[in-house]
């Protein structure tokens, strides 16, 4: 080409961001890309918090948010939103990431104007199309109108060469590790300031998150049913549950766990404070995909409080374990780690499948290539 390819990264949540906001540096300085950046504000203040860490502005924002907000609206906000977008910045490439509603709807609006599609983090998948809901249907649908797929692992692309997913394959790692390049710093001091205060040698400190929709109703109450019973019959323990924003997580998170000494109930943490948090703390305890990727590159194990996930790679590497969702498994797979320290170390220390901190580049070099501007391959990424 003989102008700079214009590539514009769409994404609304926190989570889009974090894993985001590398690739759009990282092109940013390449000098053959012009990098833009629209945001949906699917996630309003957490995506913000998440913009400033990275020092990253936005070209466009379509500042879709609204109270209780659905997945209907959410896409349909979305699709209308691009119209505009699409129409005044002429991409060449979009690029979507994961699987939230913000991705599909962006990807949908590309195809509809015929603007060739990357999808990061491709390949994941469970295979049902209700869990995790609706993440399931989002990567999946985009899986279909991509033309570029940047699979995290070699297991994510066989997923897709298994369906006969049209356009290339490149396998690059995750960009999240290359985020925490950024965001895990020694000697950080947190905004939140309890988590200043806490003895992370001399106590065991478990950061918990939990928030899926299809957690809501009995799978929440068991999960943090079994929190409480963890901290009650375990005096070195504290917990730190930084609690979503939805009605539904903060009411049951009160209600179970708010009172109980040692159990923190904060304010959802921004990038950077949550990064460190996982840094100093002793073990995960999670229904989130980013944090299984996340804390194995911290050498913190990782207990999944879900039936099922599309990340089988950390669980076959020995650094995650799918604890589901019943009370007593919860409890009985997190006291072998707090109690065996040959069990905990197993974890600890396995190789963590999801990247180098190089997935940026690896991505950047497979759009050049595409474009005609390399002219080998880039080679896939391989876990050592």
């Amino acid at each position: 080409m003989d102008r700079k390819i214009r590539v514009m990264s769409v994404f609304g949540t926190r989570p889009e961001a974090i894993k985001m906001a590398p690739l759009v540096q990282t092109l940013a300085r390449r000098p053959e890309f012009e990098s833009l950046c629209c945001l949906t504000g699917q996630h309003r203040q957490m995506l913000d918090s998440v913009m400033e860490i990275f020092q990253l502005e936005a070209q466009y924002d379509l500042n879709i948010m609204e109270q209780r907000q659905t997945l209907s609206t959410i896409t349909t906000k979305t699709l209308l939103g691009m119209e505009r977008v699409l129409e005044e910045a002429k991409p060449d490439l979009i690029l979507v990431h994961g699987d939230t509603s913000t991705t599909f709807a962006g990807a949908l609006a590309a195809f509809y104007h015929k603007v060739p599609v990357g999808h990061v983090e491709a390949g994941l998948r469970t295979y049902d199309k209700y869990s995790p809901y609706p993440e399931e249907m989002n990567r999946t649908l985009v899986g279909d109108i991509a033309h570029l797929h940047f699979a995290p692992t070699r297991a994510n692309a066989e997923n897709l060469r298994k369906e006969a997913i049209r356009g290339e394959i490149f396998v690059t790692g995750n960009t999240v590790i290359d985020a925490m390049k950024t965001t895990v710093q020694p000697g950080f001091r947190f905004e939140e300031d309890i988590l200043n205060h806490l003895d992370y040698v001399g106590r065991k400190v478990i950061t918990l998150t939990c928030h899926r929709r299809e957690n809501y109703g009995q799978p929440m109450e068991d999960i943090m049913s079994a929190v409480a019973e963890i901290v009650r019959e375990n005096p070195e323990v504290e917990v730190v549950y930084p609690v979503h924003l939805s009605p539904v997580v903060q009411e049951c998170a009160k209600r179970i766990l708010g009172g109980l000494d040692r159990v923190h109930l904060i304010a959802p943490l921004d990038v950077a404070q949550m990064h460190n948090l996982m840094a100093r703390s002793y073990l995960i305890l999670t229904d989130s995909g980013g944090l299984q990727e996340e804390a194995p590159a911290m050498a913190k194990p990782v207990l999944v409080l879900r039936r099922e996930t599309e990340r089988p790679e950390a669980i076959e590497a020995g650094t995650v374990k799918l604890a589901g969702v019943e009370k007593d498994r919860i409890i009985s797979m997190t006291r072998e780690l707090l109690r065996d320290p040959t069990a905990y170390n197993a974890m600890a220390k396995a190789v963590n499948p999801y990247g180098d901190g190089n997935a940026c580049q690896r991505i950047a070099d497979a759009i050049a290539w595409h474009f005609g501007l390399l002219k080998d391959r880039p080679q896939d990424f391989e876990a050592n």
